[in-house]
C-alpha cells in the first residue's frame, strides 16, 4: 500500500443550501472516518475536518476554504490526497473505490 492516505473533509456548521437534507459536515466527517474504519480495519488512514469559515493557518486549507467560498464546490468537500472525491451530498462508494486505488482491501 502506499503511504497513509489523508482524508480532508471540508466543511461548515451551517448547511449547504444546495444540500438540502443532507448530513452535516462534521456528520459527513464522523461517518467516513467510522464507515472506513469498519471496512477497512488495521489500515493506517489521517482524516481531518476543517471548518473553512473558521480562521485558518495553513496556505493549502485556505486555498480550499477559498475556493468554496467562491462557490467552486459544494460543501462538505472530501478530499484524498488531494483528489477531490466528492461535493456536497457524499456517496461512500467513490470514497472506498478511491482508497482501493490506494492499496486498501475490504475486510467484509
Amino acid at each position: 500500500m502506499e503511504n497513509k492516505p489523508i482524508i480532508e473533509v471540508f466543511g461548515a456548521d451551517v448547511i449547504c443550501a444546495s444540500c438540502v437534507n443532507a448530513p452535516s459536515s462534521k456528520d459527513t466527517y464522523e461517518w467516513l472516518q467510522a464507515a472506513i474504519s469498519r471496512k477497512y480495519p488495521n489500515q493506517p488512514f489521517t482524516i481531518r475536518y476543517i471548518d473553512f469559515e473558521q480562521p485558518l493557518t495553513d496556505e493549502r486549507d485556505k486555498e480550499w476554504a477559498e475556493r468554496l467560498q467562491n462557490d467552486e464546490y459544494f460543501y462538505p468537500l472530501v478530499l484524498i490526497n488531494d483528489e477531490v472525491i466528492g461535493e456536497g451530498y457524499i456517496q461512500i462508494k467513490p470514497v472506498f473505490n478511491a482508497l482501493e486505488k490506494l492499496g486498501f482491501v475490504s475486510e467484509e
